[in-house]
């Protein structure tokens, strides 16, 4: 006996059932491992993140010093400004360790939901609905992502790039100029579209969203500089005194400990944000920036690929030369890679490559380098060999990911845009 009733669609094709899911499952991960900090031991969902270091330099607020105006700070404006306010919203209340990681988790959470959204759009524009819906199914099944929002502030920054790039593939240019402007304020990353602007637009709109772009951004850092004096303008710059850690320049410079500025005590004296906490670079960043430079612009100029997957794979090939360009590596920039990467490669590759990338970089943090016992994480003895290896591998992964992109953005022939919407 037959039916003429439609078959119910699967639970899997229903998204509002994956928003649920995401979010519960990081909701009950809070209720189960909520943040504490115990005789000076952090313990919980944010042990071994950089929760507790955010809480330490809001608390100067309690002494009536603000970043980049008493104190220079590594991060652009709007990070700071972000949990120096939530800290002083909670002060009334004696707020808590417990309080202060749990609700910038959860401010973070809703900015890794929105990722989870973008994903599943530029997906859908990409490939279709069924594939969209697949690569959020993904990203709301790897570990990472649920990690960095209880570790790090890392789910702000992919959004505005994301944000930005959803934005330029519809058309809304002097939005997504804003939206990586924006991004550019919480760290600089999100400008790295800005040279793919001008390989996907003609020369005049790449001119005015350049300009646009980096007006908010010079035109914030105007006014914060103009207001705060020495502290701001050394707060725009100390990132580019580090010493190099974690990569093969690292390596190459004897440098074996985490890239770290060290404590709310010594930000309030001007000379401590030029003093470097290493071993001076072998080869000149300079040289460096000349020669992956030069690498990066004769990529743009022989791509072929201007439609919407080659501005994702040229976004993703430059974001990758950017991680192998730069002196230091942070884990959580594994968090601005997975996103792309799938929407680059929506295979059972390009997730092996994911999860592959991830037990390398999770192996080096926190696995090997919470095992030394440095108390500033200098890797030493029995450790320094497995470290050198995940050091290399990662690299090699990563050079390998920026050749396989070149080669496909040089064939007009592979697999782009195939659906709307």
């Amino acid at each position: 006996m037959s039916s003429n009733r439609e078959a119910p669609p699967t639970l899997l094709a229903d998204f509002r059932l994956l928003l649920y899911l995401f979010i519960g499952l990081r909701l009950l991960l809070l209720v189960v491992y909520q943040p504490l900090v115990v005789e000076g031991v952090e313990r919980g969902v944010t042990a071994g993140g950089d929760m507790l270091y955010y809480y330490s330099l809001a608390q100067l607020s309690d002494q009536g010093l603000y970043p980049h105006r008493d104190y220079w700070s590594e991060f652009p404006p709007l990070w700071p400004w972000l949990y120096v306010g939530l800290y002083r919203l909670l002060a009334a209340g004696e707020p808590s360790y417990t309080a202060f990681a749990s609700v910038l988790g959860l401010i973070l959470l809703a900015f890794d939901t929105g990722n989870l959204i973008l994903l599943k759009r530029i997906g859908n524009r990409l490939y279709g609905q069924e594939t969209g819906l697949a690569l959020a199914w993904i990203y709301a099944a790897l570990l990472a992502p649920a990690v960095f929002i209880w570790w790090n502030f890392e789910a702000i920054v992919v959004f505005a790039l994301l944000l930005g790039l959803w934005w330029l593939l519809t058309g809304s240019e002097s939005r997504s100029a804003l939206a990586i402007a924006a991004g550019g304020l919480v760290k600089f990353v999100p400008l790295i579209l800005l040279p793919v602007v001008w390989r996907a637009r003609p020369w005049r709109g790449a001119l005015r969203y350049t300009l646009l772009s980096l007006g908010v951004f010079a035109l914030v850092y105007a006014g914060l500089i103009a207001a705060t004096g020495e502290m701001g303008a050394l707060s725009l710059v100390v990132q580019f005194n580090k010493a190099s850690h974690g990569t093969i320049w690292a390596l190459l410079d004897g440098n074996y400990s985490p890239g770290l500025f060290g404590g709310a005590e010594i930000r309030t004296d001007p000379a401590t944000a030029l003093v470097l906490r290493g071993y001076p670079p072998v080869i000149p960043p300079l040289l460096r920036l000349a020669v992956f430079g030069g690498l990066g612009l004769a990529a743009l100029l022989r791509t072929r690929r201007n439609d919407a997957w080659g501005i994702v794979a040229l976004t993703t090939f430059t974001l990758v030369m950017f991680f192998l360009w730069s002196q230091g590596w942070s884990v959580q920039w594994l968090a601005l890679l997975i996103p792309l990467v799938l929407l680059c490669f929506p295979t059972r590759s390009g997730v092996l490559l994911l999860l592959l990338l991830s037990f390398v970089v999770f192996a080096e943090y926190p696995f090997l380098i919470m095992r030394t016992e440095n108390p500033h994480g200098l890797i030493t003895g029995v450790l320094r060999p497995p470290f050198i290896a995940l050091v290399i591998g990662r690299t090699i992964i990563l050079a390998g990911l920026a050749v396989f992109l070149y080669t496909r953005l040089r064939s007009p022939g592979y697999e782009g845009a195939t659906g709307e919407g």
